[in-house]
């Protein structure tokens, strides 16, 4: 007797006190699911991007058509730039040199945005040559370009080494002291790139305009040629380079070091990498690396790689051959070339050679190869342009980042207020656009994936399908007390749906005055969360690579998730057992956004309460050091509304209960 009950338990699937129960509601298991659904995107994308270089490379004509329409989306996705106003530059000291000098410099890329740099200056007189050196990713910044400056100096080119946000004497998360709350830069400038998005712009741009200044101060000096600018910058500061040379025409040669690769490649292979490496929309705009330095061609690129470097070598060959058809177009092949050493990353010896090299072969019409000196290194003391080594310290009218970032959020309300003040379906059609949000969506499938009765409720595992979207898992617990009267509460749970399958306190409370329970994991929670060990813990993000690649095709996660809740709300909307109730949407931790834009957007969610989270995008700018940032990031949002917004526009259907 005692099996055949046994038997008839296991048989009926009768839940079983104090036995956990699997939530697990998909037919099939794969923890990087998710990031495998995103590269379907990526992949997709830059094949598209190479059928257009393919169509662009068939003339000349073509691949200056090619040229302005790459120059015309990075601008559109770039953001926008304040006025140019006086730099208040000054030479705050002079430091001779064996066969050169070395001025400290200080000026203002905008006002009180303190930059610091060195100037390497040949001996003599002149109007010399002038390279602009972008430092790579070090807690010295300009200080770890002095090989490079002395080596250029001593040849007849000088050099601009300025620090970047960030690096050197530009710490922008530092105690009162000015030291550093972070590890490393590359930290800061993640951190610093999440409240920048917010406003529509980014870390990358923020560099971007410090450098077009440098070059604007460079300009002002008379012993150097205006008519003779370079660029250089090795990993970090060949980002900074790649994206500068792409749109400013006063450099006349370039040379790119251990960042050149295919995006789509590293994406794949190593997946995103720091928050000043990425501009969102690069994907949705079909920009790969090569796409701007291209923009660069017909002029003098040098492209330097390392067999060894972590910057995959492949893609590097794959761009380099990309880039050689486009200057073959322009026929003038010999303006670009890569050179290699069986090595790593950064600028060791032969790079800063071949470097220099370079440049006076197109700046100096001299092409003799050069050989570097030793050099006795310069203290970093005596390269610093400040008295307390950090501008944040030295300058008490010094604006950081973040409050910049919070000038600019603040600036926008007048246009907030406009944008709010439209009719809803304007206001909306702009919310979904800054999702990603593309109309119209296909109808969702729902499949039956196991069901399970339980004393007092029956139980039904479901996966919702929609094509060209990641399926959502779904249980439904339906009460034995359920009547028409019944309200359907959508549960979102942020540490999973299991969770809370399995806390009878939670349950009961909602299965014992009849409401029928419908708890879910949207994309990235639950059964599709991305490994932990795939995402650095130096980005504070528990699914950074997802959520950074979201950003890039053009589709944020938070955007996403949103059209899992409406996913769900269709499914309720048609399910026999489920259709005709109520609904209340309950949600906490970092779901809480992803609520507020589900209920605001459809009116079908009755009611939403809202533990947990942050609530507005504003405090993510005030307060940049916060954990999993990115995952409620849609760029250039506060240009339109923050979340309080919506709130008080869904009439009183969302509230908070904490």
């Amino acid at each position: 007797m005692r099996h055949g009950l046994l038997l008839l338990l296991l048989f009926t699937g009768v839940a079983r006190p104090g036995r956990a129960q699997s939530a697990s509601a998909l037919t099939w298991k794969n923890n990087t699911a998710y990031n495998a659904y995103l590269m379907r995107a990526v992949h997709q994308q830059y094949a598209d991007r190479q059928r257009e270089l393919t169509e662009a490379l068939a003339s000349r004509k073509a691949l200056l058509r090619y040229q302005q329409t790459r120059r015309e989306r990075y601008r559109s996705i770039l953001g926008e730039f304040p006025a140019k106003t006086d730099l208040h530059a000054q030479v705050v000291g002079t430091l001779p040199q064996d066969g050169f000098r070395v001025e400290r410099v200080v000026f203002e890329s905008a006002p009180h945005r303190y930059i610091t740099a060195n100037l390497y200056l040949p001996m003599g007189a002149g109007r010399f040559p002038v390279a602009l050196s972008l430092a790579g990713h070090g807690p010295n910044g300009k200080v770890g370009d002095q090989r490079v400056g002395a080596l250029f100096a001593r040849h007849g080119v000088a050099v601009f080494a300025v620090d970047p946000v960030a690096q050197g004497e530009r710490l922008q998360l530092t105690d009162a002291a000015g030291k550093a709350l972070t590890r490393g830069s590359t930290t800061e400038h993640t951190l610093l790139n999440a409240g920048a998005n917010l406003v529509g712009t980014s870390v990358a741009a923020y560099e971007y305009w410090d450098n077009t200044r440098a070059l604007d101060y460079l300009e002002t000096r008379p012993e150097l040629d205006k008519t003779k600018m370079g660029c250089i910058g090795s990993s970090g500061g060949g980002t900074q380079a790649t994206y500068l040379i792409a749109l400013d025409e006063r450099i006349k040669a370039a040379v790119v070091c251990s960042y050149v690769s295919r995006r789509e490649r590293v994406l794949e292979l190593q997946g995103p990498s720091d928050g000043c490496q990425h501009i969102p929309n690069e994907g949705r705009e079909h920009l790969e690396i090569a796409d701007f330095l291209a923009l660069f061609a017909p002029k003098p690129l040098l492209i330097m790689s390392g067999y060894y470097d972590f910057v995959d070598y492949w893609g590097a060959t794959q761009a380099y051959d990309d880039l050689k058809k486009v200057y073959r177009v322009f026929g003038v092949e010999k303006q670009v070339s890569q050179f290699t050493i069986e090595g790593g990353h950064g600028m060791p010896q032969p790079k800063r050679e071949a470097a220099i090299t370079w440049f006076r072969t197109w700046l100096s019409h001299d092409a003799a190869p050069v050989a570097e000196q030793a050099l006795t290194p310069i203290p970093e003391k005596d390269l610093l342009c400040t008295a307390t080594g950090q501008t944040a310290t030295a300058f008490p009218d010094a604006v950081s980042l973040p409050r910049a970032n919070l000038a600019l959020a603040q600036a926008y309300a007048a246009r907030r207020a406009a944008f709010l003040g439209q009719e809803k379906t304007e206001v909306a059609r702009q919310v979904q656009k800054l999702l990603g949000i593309e109309e119209p969506l296909e109808a969702v499938r729902a499949e039956p994936t196991g069901t399970v009765a339980g004393r007092t409720y029956a139980l039904a595992k479901y996966q919702l399908i929609r094509p060209g979207q990641l399926p959502v898992p779904c249980v439904v617990l339906t009460p034995e007390n359920a009547s028409p009267a019944s309200t359907v509460v959508l549960y979102l749970n942020a540490a999973g749906k299991e969770p809370v399958l399995n806390d009878e306190t939670t349950t009961n409370a909602y299965l014992n005055r009849g409401d029928i329970l419908v708890l879910a994991d949207l994309r990235g929670f639950g059964e599709t969360a991305d490994p932990a060990e795939l995402n650095d813990l130096k980005y504070w993000s528990k699914e950074y690579r997802n959520a950074m690649l979201s950003l890039h095709v053009g589709r944020p996660v938070l955007g996403q998730r949103v059209v899992d809740v409406r996913s769900l709300v269709d499914f309720i909307g048609t399910d026999a057992g489920l259709r005709g109730h109520a609904l209340k949407l309950v949600a906490n931790g970092l779901y809480a956004p992803t609520a507020i834009h589900a209920a605001y957007l459809d009116d079908r969610i009755k009611s939403a309460e809202i533990s947990g989270g942050f609530r507005s995008f504003e405090q993510l700018i005030q307060n940049p050091m916060q954990q999993d940032a990115y995952t409620n990031v849609l760029y250039g949002v506060l240009q339109y509304y923050d979340l309080p917004d919506l709130v008080a526009k869904a009439g009183g259907r969302i509230r908070f209960v904490d």
